[in-house]
């Protein structure tokens, strides 16, 4: 199986020279999208889990505490450089997504673009995520999913086999995988592809009363 953290440092460190040409064009507008549909209030502290290159930060308010993370030490050095460039102070960490080095209840937003359907394990990527957020925080989840009501047939899983290793998991379902997290799906919008790239914004579920 290549979908491990390993390989996944070592093929991020490989695209990263050339990620940016492949992904801001036809992706930067679902960016924007997903992030439009968080409640933003100034001053909230905002963790961006697999930053990549940072072509987030355009469409993030100015008046927010920023972090961002990925795995990769050479997409961190370049979301830094765009920090820079846009003028923007963001704390730019290289960390694995399933291991956050913060504590509980730590940031009202956390941003997971492009990231569930690359761990290796994501329902303990989502377990992280909801450890860091503040029980009133916003989960922004953008990524390429399998329909909820519809898991991935034969052709699809044998052909994941393959994407998986060079690109991206093609058999992952959204809710199922919030739901298992302690995640409530508050909004869920298709913005390309038809249905397959969603943006969701979700928010922990409320403790169960006794």
């Amino acid at each position: 199986m290549f979908n491990t953290t390993a390989w996944n440092r070592l093929r991020y460190t490989a695209y990263a020279p050339l990620y940016d040409a492949v992904a801001a064009r036809v992706l930067s507008r679902p960016r924007e999208i997903a992030l439009s549909r968080v409640d933003w209030e100034p001053g909230m502290r905002v963790l961006l889990v697999g930053a990549g290159t940072g072509l987030d930060l355009p469409f993030l308010p100015c008046s927010i505490e920023l972090h961002a993370t990925d795995l990769s030490p050479a997409m961190v050095k370049r979301t830094a450089k765009r920090a820079a460039r846009l003028r923007r102070d963001a704390d730019c960490r290289v960390m694995d997504a399933e291991a956050l080095d913060y504590p509980d209840a730590h940031f009202d937003v956390v941003v997971m673009h492009f990231i569930v359907a690359v761990m290796p394990d994501p329902a303990r990527g989502l377990a992280e995520a909801h450890r860091v957020l503040k029980p009133d925080g916003q989960l922004c989840l953008l990524d390429k999913f399998q329909p909820d009501h519809r898991p991935a047939g034969t052709g699809r899983r044998l052909l994941n086999v393959a994407t998986s290793a060079i690109a991206t998991d093609i058999t992952r379902q959204a809710t199922p995988l919030l739901n298992a997290a302690g995640f409530s799906v508050r909004s869920d919008k298709a913005v390309l592809m038809g249905s397959l790239f969603r943006a969701l914004i979700a928010a922990k579920q409320a403790p169960a009363t006794p």
